[in-house]
This record gives structure tokens, sequence and C-alpha cells, in this order.
């Protein structure tokens, strides 16, 4: 799946609702690699291989992504099946994203709790880090070449970098004086972030898109205050009527309906992705309702990393631990309480971000050609390339680290890692092979180990 060589100067023919539906429940099993990975998959799908949005409005819609709290790579696919396929595109798009993750979290986390440590789970977690940490790698130098266009973005970058690895900034804080800059270098130096405009330059090697630079916006995608109205009153309804059901017939203080309501703050608190959020997650879960215990979070987290779909999607093992030990449903049915709870909050961690492309897109839609806004959006994007390369340095420090910076480097794991780096990089293969790859590797290893 590399992109072509040559531009293709016709533009790809209308896609039906059902092929889009295809490729959403393919990516949902291939999204490996935190938002970084998957927004790079993204990319090489939709804007190089089948060019059905241009890089222009493919890099508008990231930006918007990235301000709002919650998965960036989820709402950018429901952003993009919306775009395509009105309301029901977007949900399928965002839907699948998340569902096989879902899935594969339920099932590995019932194996974790009923079964303990197995060879076969060690083994697969073995070899599947080295190569999350090899995609996020690719995924930060993809994207920071296509977005750092300049040297003021480079520095943009550095600076944030410096500010998360170094001064440990929030990242809210990192975003709003990346948008502040960008805001005031669009008024002095605005051709420092016209570098996402211009259809030529942005196409000249994909050739034209089905969604083009200057593409009319769809009917369905223009800014009414009707709609604006009618999605939000959906949104209420929504959350209103199962949290309503839950305090009716459980209480405020069950469980679920705690559940409900701490991750629906959690979902509003997420703007920098799920390490973001993961203090306040385990304050939460933790500390205070002890749903699951620290080493328990610390493996859910690796589950997380090592799935595909939102790093966030750790929340359905917090779900999962918490409906199974507390045994919601009685001694009897701990699984079906613990698969339960992490469909629940599931639907309150992502409802939001639904909410936001749905109400939001129609006026982001409206301002692509606008460089009062689009400039700060340009900046926030340099910015998070900074943040991206720390992520991607986290990820190294676990993979080759594994007991601390003071304990002894793990060679085979780095050795995975580098040649994953080289089969994405050098080679080109597809992240599923690179995965797939890496998983057998880390199976053999442990075998033999064993």
């Amino acid at each position: 799946m590399n992109a072509p060589t040559e531009p293709t100067m016709v533009a790809p023919a209308t896609v039906s609702f059902w092929q889009a539906f295809k490729f959403w429940l393919k990516l949902g099993f291939i999204s490996f690699g935190g938002p970084a990975g998957q927004i790079a998959i993204l990319h090489q799908e939709l804007v190089e291989n089948r060019r059905w949005i241009s890089e222009p409005r493919f890099l508008h819609a990231l930006n918007y992504c990235m301000l709002l709290p919650g998965p960036e790579a989820q709402q950018l696919a429901t952003y993009l099946g919306w775009l395509m396929h009105r309301t029901w595109g977007g949900v399928v798009a965002g839907t699948l994203f998340v569902l096989p993750s879902l899935a594969i979290l339920i099932g590995l986390s019932w194996i974790y709790f009923v079964f303990g440590e197995t060879t076969f789970v060690s083994g697969l977690f073995y070899g599947i880090k080295p190569a999350v940490a090899a995609i996020v790698i690719q995924a930060a130098y993809r994207i920071g070449t296509r977005a750092l266009k300049n040297k003021w973005l480079w520095i943009i970058a550095a600076e944030a970098f410096v500010a998360i690895f170094w001064l440990d900034a929030p990242f809210p804080l990192i975003i709003a004086v990346a948008a502040l800059v960008g805001f005031i270098g669009g008024r002095i130096k605005p051709q420092v972030f016209q570098t996402i405009s211009g259809h030529g330059a942005a196409n000249k090697r994909w050739g034209p898109a089905l969604i083009d630079d200057d593409t009319p916006s769809p009917e369905h995608a223009r800014f009414r205050w009707s709609r604006l109205f009618t999605v939000m009153a959906w949104g209420g309804v929504l959350w209103a009527l199962p949290m309503g059901l839950l305090t009716k017939f459980w209480g405020w203080e069950h469980t679920f309906t705690q559940m409900a309501w701490f991750f629906t703050k959690a979902a509003l608190l997420t703007f920098g992705g799920a390490y973001a959020v993961l203090p306040y997650v385990v304050q939460g879960a933790v500390n205070q309702y002890a749903w699951v215990t620290p080493t328990q979070m610390m493996d859910g987290l690796a589950l997380g990393e090592t799935t595909p779909g939102p790093l966030i999607m750790i929340v359905a093992f917090v779900g999962f631990s918490g409906g199974y030990t507390k045994l919601v449903f009685g001694p009897d049915a701990p699984i079906l309480a613990g698969a339960v709870a992490a469909c629940l909050v599931t639907w309150f961690t992502f409802l939001p971000s639904f909410l936001f492309i749905f109400a939001g897109g129609p006026f982001i839609e409206s301002t692509h050609e606008n460089l009062n806004l689009t400039a700060p959006l340009t900046a926030i994007t340099a910015a998070v390339v900074g943040v991206i390369l720390n992520l991607a340095i986290f990820f190294g420090q676990h993979v080759l680290w594994p007991q601390g910076l003071g304990g002894e480097v793990d060679m085979t794991a780095a050795l995975i890692a580098v040649g994953a780096a080289i089969a994405l990089l050098t080679l080109k293969r597809s992240v599923i092979q690179v995965v797939v790859g890496c998983a057998v590797a880390g199976l053999a290893i442990k075998a033999v180990a064993g």
C-alpha cells in the first residue's frame, strides 16, 4: 500500500457508502500506534493511496480535531466519514474505529482476570511494544515532514517539545500558546502560515482528490443554526436517557452510574490524548473508586498500547475491572458485569467526540480558506509534532528500559524495534504487516526463553 510514484491526473470515482464502510471496518483492525500512527494511516490511505480527500482539506480537519478533547484520530475518522456520507457516514467511521478495540479488550480483559499471566499474551505484548514505538517514530517523521514547511513552524515544534519534555508543561497550555502565536503570526507574517493552501503544491505527488482543495462543501456540511440545535438536542438525549435509567434503576451511588458520570467528565478533559488524562483516570479509578489496583492499571495501559484503536480505550479495561471485581451482577456473572461495564464506559467516553464533530464540522468546513482561523490551527499542528516526538521518546524509554532508566537495556526489544523501524521507513511495509511480524517474533522469543 505504497503511495504512487507518479501523480494520477484523474480524480477517483465517487465512493459509495458501502465501499467506505469496508475501509472503516478494516481501519478499526489496523489502527495501531496511538494517535500519531493512526493519523499517519489515515493520511496514507485517504490522501495518498485512495485520494478521497486532498491534503489541505485533510490537515484542516485534523487541526480542528487537535483542538477538541477526546481521541483526535477517532474524531478525524468521524469527520471524514461525515463529510463523505453525512451523519451515518460519521457514525459508522467513528464507531468502527472503536468497536474492534472494544471487543478485543473485553476478550483480553477476560483472559487477564480469569487465567492471569499467559505465555501467549505476554509474548504478544513483548513483540508488539517495540513495533508500536517504531510506528510512532515513523508517524512523527511522516507528519513532521508534511506539516513543518518552514523554519518558523520548526521552531514552534521544537519549543513545544521542550515545553512538554523538559518543562512538563500541560498540553492545553502548549496548544493555547501555539494558537496565540498563529493568531498573531497570521497577521504579521501571513505567508508563514499558508503552507496548506494552493492546489498544485499540496497535490503534486498524488493528483486530484475526490474532495479536493476547491471542492465545495456538500449541503449537509454547511452551517445552519437549526442543524446545530438539532445535533445538540440529540446529544443531550443520548447522554441523559442512559444516565437517567442508570440512576432510576440502580441509584446515583451504584458502580455503573458512577462510571457513567466519571467517564463523562474524563471525556471532556482529554485535550492531550490518553496520556494527558491518565492522571485523572488513575486518581478516580484507583484511589477514589478502587475499580482497579495500581498494578492492574499498568497492565491495562499495556493492553491499550498494544491493541488497535485509541489509547484512551484503556477505559474499557478499567470498566471491565470495576464491573468484574465489584460483582455488579453477583458472584455468578462477573464476566457479564465486566463486559457491560466496558461497553458502558466506552459509550460515555466517546459520545462527546461524535457531538463535537457533528456540531462543529459545518463551521470548520466554512473556514478552510479563512487565514484568520487557519493560521492558529497551522501553528497548533506544528506544536503537536513536538508533542508526538515526546510520545515517541516515552514509548522508546519503556521499551528499551522496562525496569526504568536506571535498569539494563532490553537488547532483544531494541532489535525488534530497529527491525520494525527498518521495515516501516526503508522497506515501506504496512503497519499491519509490521505488527503481525513483531507479534510472531515476540511469541517465538518467549517460547524459546520459557
